[in-house]
């Protein structure tokens, strides 16, 4: 059976491995991060994991993101191959957008992300408001 320390101890190997771009000059993992691990990558994404929807559904769903904003990360998300963009021919046209395979592949991940924090939180919240304290 394996433990909690050793499950960490294989991540951490498979970060070191990852990491060791020094030879290939591109750190995958970190090339990842830089285009998920944003502010509004992983928003857009949980949301269209219910199902295809239209720029402006998004931008109503999504509280605080500027159209500019969702215009570029759907733009960064489509070419990575995480969301599609579907024109339809109507009058006037309209799009959709909806998540790829690949795009639907990181719902889990995001799920246990989301599971972390939430669990997290309190031992966040606690950890701050000691280092606040003693600042």
């Amino acid at each position: 059976m394996q433990t909690g320390q050793d499950a960490a101890a294989i991540f951490v190997e498979r970060w070191n491995e990852a990491a060791s771009f020094e030879q290939t000059g591109t750190c995958p993992v970190r090339n990842v991060l830089d285009k998920i691990g944003d502010k509004w990558s992983m928003l857009i994404v949980m949301y269209l994991a219910a199902g295809p929807k239209r720029f402006n559904q998004l931008h109503r769903e999504i509280p605080d993101i500027s159209q500019k904003m969702l215009t570029q990360t759907l733009r960064d998300l489509q070419r990575d191959g995480l969301v599609a963009r579907q024109v339809f021919d109507t009058k006037p046209p309209s799009v959709e957008y909806r998540l790829t395979t690949l795009g639907h592949s990181l719902i889990v991940p995001f799920g246990h992300l989301i599971d972390w924090a939430n669990q997290s939180i309190p031992s966040i919240n606690k950890a701050r408001a000691v280092f606040d304290a003693a600042s």
